[in-house]
């Protein structure tokens, strides 16, 4: 066996691919994460609520891609993410600049605007989209009214287009509300295949259309599904239960103002939303007691301490906090009931 030569030979060919291995090292210290994904910005015609929505083959996909403020607009920002984007171009929006002025402006002073993808709508319902000539095929957008899907390394071209046409007749149709017309978005794009490398996380970002005042109240969903072999599936899980504890919110925001059926109303219907969850009976079967319907809070509560023994330790707790009444013969009586 001859030695290993001292100092390899190179063909003008290998130089050539070292070359672009290093051109390529080089775009990824200097870009941020590659978030080959679909997404999907839109104004909401019905509310004027602003949403973003994604899924990706990447970790954490909605800490990078999902922007939005409330009274301004929303921003998908991905392929080799400048999570800048999102900051910048509702700041741009907020001082009245259209999406494309917005978009243009950013795209414009980025030296890697050819591995970008980025996508903006505003309070106008208009939207603008940029995708880079290098960014990895599949790749491309399409702009509707109101909304802009967007895709890059997909399985197929049929992709984006898949999207817009699902969430454009869910729009036509009144299907669902606002955050199902969303995940009936990203839903196609992976009924045609998505992602080339699979399917990893999603994200489902929606503000109010005008500020409160109160930024933690202009919120009005704001979920992530970070490591998952089906994302989308527990995506549309976590929405019914974010449906199912604002339902519980309504129902004590109803209490509070003094509507005693409009608060039970609200908890059957979380409670119908999320049978699994002992918690959401148990507050029910509370304010039933503390409204004087005792028996039927009574057959709630035994069918809570079935479930989930725990909950009765909770009970002697709440007279001090004023949640039920200060007669021990009537926390006695709650207590009767456990098994």
């Amino acid at each position: 066996m001859s030695p290993l030569p001292s100092r390899p030979c190179r063909s003008r060919g290998s130089r050539h691919l070292l070359l672009g291995y290093a051109l390529l090292a080089a775009l990824l210290v200097t870009a941020l994460p590659a978030a080959a994904t679909f997404s999907i910005v839109a104004r909401d015609p019905e509310t004027g609520a602003f949403g973003v929505a994604v899924q990706s083959h990447w970790f954490q996909v909605g800490t990078v891609v999902t922007w939005a403020e409330a009274g301004v607009g929303a921003v998908a920002t991905q392929s080799f993410v400048q999570p800048a984007y999102g900051p910048d171009g509702l700041a741009l929006m907020k001082k009245g600049r259209t999406p494309k002025e917005a978009l243009d402006e950013l795209v414009a002073r980025d030296e890697q605007r050819d591995v970008r993808q980025v996508a903006f709508v505003d309070g106008a319902g208009k939207a603008a989209a940029w995708t880079g000539e290098k960014c990895i095929q599949a790749a491309g957008h399409e702009i509707g009214e109101g909304f802009s899907v967007q895709a890059n390394l997909m399985v197929t071209d049929t992709v984006w287009p898949a999207m817009a046409n699902a969430y454009r007749s869910a729009v036509e149709s009144g299907a669902g509300d606002f955050a199902e017309r969303l995940l009936l978005a990203l839903e196609a794009a992976q009924a045609e295949g998505g992602d080339i490398r699979g399917r990893q996380s999603a994200a489902l970002l929606i503000v109010r259309a005008e500020p409160t005042g109160e930024p933690w109240r202009d919120v009005l969903v704001d979920l992530r599904v970070d490591d998952h072999p089906e994302p989308l599936e527990e995506l549309r899980r976590l929405l019914e239960r974010h449906r199912a504890y604002e339902a519980m919110n309504a129902g004590d925001e109803a209490m509070a103002e003094g509507d005693f059926q409009a608060a039970l109303d609200h908890y059957a219907h979380a409670t119908e939303l999320a049978p699994d969850i002992a918690e959401l009976p148990f507050w029910k079967a509370v304010t039933l007691f503390t409204e004087g319907k005792e028996t039927e809070a009574l057959e709630v509560f035994r069918h809570v301490f079935a479930v989930e023994p725990r909950w009765v330790s909770l009970v002697p707790r709440l007279p001090a906090s004023g949640l039920l009444p200060e007669d021990p013969e009537k926390i006695e009586k709650i207590l009767s009931v456990a098994p």
